[in-house]
């Protein structure tokens, strides 16, 4: 089995849709550090799991320095975040999207 992992940084702004007062209900800003995981059995014709510029071009081109709110179709959480990169990177198992220090969430493909 082989194993890649490519960890990169996004900046933007997002605001939560809770069912309860927060904070995160305003537009606020993150920066951030969101880990990719991506593993398969054999490589592909250029003897990689999946490009590391792929898996940064695919989220980062989409997601950096933007209004989160306006480029995903859903309550733009962590966990909402991880799961729809997730969904994008071809053999991706695990997206960890940290939004601060101490504060993660992850996904993982079983």
């Amino acid at each position: 089995m082989y194993t890649v992992k490519k960890r990169f940084e996004i900046a933007g702004s997002h605001k939560l849709n809770l069912s309860y007062q927060s904070k995160c209900q305003n537009i606020h800003g993150h920066n951030w550090i969101i880990t990719v995981i991506c593993k398969s059995n054999s490589l592909n014709g250029d003897g990689m799991v999946t490009d590391f510029s792929i898996i940064k071009k695919e989220i980062s081109d989409r997601l950096d320095h933007k209004h989160i709110n306006d480029i995903l179709p859903f309550n733009p959480t962590a966990e909402n975040m991880a799961k729809w990169i997730c969904d994008r990177i071809p053999n991706a198992v695990s997206v960890t999207v940290q939004e601060s220090e101490g504060n993660e969430a992850t996904y993982e493909t079983l």
